[in-house]
């Protein structure tokens, strides 16, 4: 397999058989580890009394789902895809083929938003679920059900049905983070329950790849597979974001983590619980990054906002005139800073609703007026 950097998804998974490894804000959590904002964001904080209060909120999240059996040893084949043996090696899984079906387990993190139940946790951890079972911090294990989910963001909330009210996750602002403060994770790394650790905030606003949302926390924050779904709290108990992918060469943790902001995803949250689903604008463009280059080229003073690379005919976009090379520098009177801050804007957007869209054409600003349409199930390449 090929040397090189690789952002692993945080989910841990074995066959079943072997080693089984892998919210709103409450009333009880106001004046927790009571210290000024400024200082319980600079001083290390009491990890003893953070991993109480966090530990009861947070789940082991375990699936059952169907995969091909693994090919036998010793009989490799020239024409085989080097991704396949790095997916087998750290993942226990590869493509789909004709080799027999066995059952797998998947193991990850998540943790209560409802004290009736409901449960955030990342969409890859329950992909393909046959079975979902939820095990609390008192060791009591439920079956959970879906409620809804979000690929594009990769969170999904599940249900479980308790014997009575669950303590739950006081969710925080991550607009507030600031880099250098000190984070917790807690998780089921490699399913060693409860598991915290301790880090601060390396970055904000970091594009990993992952989707057209990108716009993660970095921390070095320990975490490891199986942690995914689980929290990244800050010194006051409160959620600033959920665990995702981690940067490594090995699998293993190397101090490079990501974790989805909190508050990308409690925009979500309400859509996901009363429909399933999240409704998002469009406008029917796919994007690309202003280089320097381009910027020059295009009569930019500095490299900001987002080349148009590709229309789609009949689109939203498409309707309100908008071409390919037109440079959106501000949307809906906002200024478009980068690229990938562009398709966010829009999908926050209201369908139906006109808006003003200000770009760069043969070096001139030129406004337009766009009405939003609503984004399809799977819309192609990086299209806003």
């Amino acid at each position: 397999m090929r040397n090189g950097v690789i952002v692993f998804m945080l989910f841990f998974i074995t066959s079943i058989g072997g080693l089984s490894c892998s919210g709103r804000n409450t009333d009880d959590s106001k004046g927790f580890l009571a210290k000024s904002d400024a200082a319980s964001s600079r001083n290390p904080p009491d990890f003893v009394a953070l991993a109480k209060k966090l530990q009861p909120i947070v789940v082991n999240v375990s699936t059952t789902q169907m995969a091909a059996a693994p090919a036998p040893r010793g009989r490799p084949n020239p024409e085989e895809d080097p991704m396949d043996e790095f997916l087998e090696k750290f993942f226990g899984q590869r493509p789909p083929s004709g080799r027999p079906q066995q059952q797998q387990r998947s193991l990850g993190s998540g943790f209560i938003i409802g004290s009736d139940g409901s449960i955030v946790t990342n969409a890859h951890v329950i992909e393909n679920a046959k079975k979902i079972i939820v095990k609390l911090s008192d060791k009591r294990e439920f079956e959970a059900k879906v409620l809804g989910k979000d690929p594009k963001t990769d969170v999904a909330v599940i249900k479980i049905d308790s014997d009575g009210s669950l303590p739950t996750a006081d969710l925080g602002d991550s607009e507030q983070l600031e880099v250098g403060e000190w984070v917790m994770a807690v998780g089921n790394p490699f399913g060693l329950d409860s598991s915290v650790t301790s880090g601060i905030v390396s970055a904000k606003g970091r594009h990993i790849g992952a989707g057209p949302y990108d716009n993660f926390i970095q921390t070095d924050t320990p975490i490891n597979p199986g942690n995914s779904g689980g929290p990244l709290v800050n010194s006051r108990g409160q959620v600033v974001g959920i665990n995702m992918a981690i940067v490594s060469q090995t699998g293993g943790n190397v101090g490079i983590g990501f974790a989805a902001p909190i508050n990308l995803i409690k925009e979500v949250l309400p859509q996901l619980e009363a429909k399933g689903k999240v409704t998002r604008g469009w406008m029917g463009v796919a994007i690309q990054e202003v280089t320097p280059d381009l910027a020059n080229a295009f009569g930019l003073q500095k490299p900001h906002g987002a080349l148009v690379a590709k229309v789609l005919t009949g689109g939203p976009a498409d309707r309100g005139g908008i071409k390919v090379g037109d440079v959106i520098t501000e949307y809906d009177g906002q200024q478009v800073k980068e690229a990938n801050d562009f398709p966010l804007m829009v999908a926050r957007t209201q369908v139906n609703r006109e808006v003003q869209v200000k770009v760069v054409r043969e070096g001139k600003n030129v406004p337009f007026r766009v009405t939003v349409g609503e984004m399809p199930e799977a819309p192609e390449e990086k299209i806003g």
